[in-house]
């Protein structure tokens, strides 16, 4: 699926779109991200991304938590995250909050 996403940044605030959810899928063993008509499964890091993305804290902020959690690179991190949502935010299962 193409198709052109806001632009989102280390400052933006977002969530997940209506209608999209985390669901553990039992019989593949994993965690898949379901929306209307589509579904993408996640790892382990994703979904603590997912989890992360409450609507209230920015994407800076969110990264800067994991970096301080695992002792890892906030730039790294940053620019994780933020692909992440922006990949998310193309398939149209993210809501931008501010």
């Amino acid at each position: 699926m193409t198709g052109e996403a806001p632009v989102i940044s280390g400052t933006s605030v977002v969530k997940l779109a209506r209608g999209v959810r985390l669901r553990a899928d039992a019989v593949r063993g994993q965690t898949v991200l379901l929306a209307p008509e589509r579904a993408m499964a996640l790892d382990d890091i994703a979904v603590r991304i997912v989890e992360a993305l409450d609507g209230r804290r920015s994407l800076d902020r969110i990264a800067g938590d994991f970096a301080a959690e695992f002792e890892a690179p906030f730039e790294q991190i940053a620019s994780d995250v933020q692909s992440f949502a922006h990949e998310l935010a193309i398939r149209r299962m993210l809501e931008i909050v501010e």
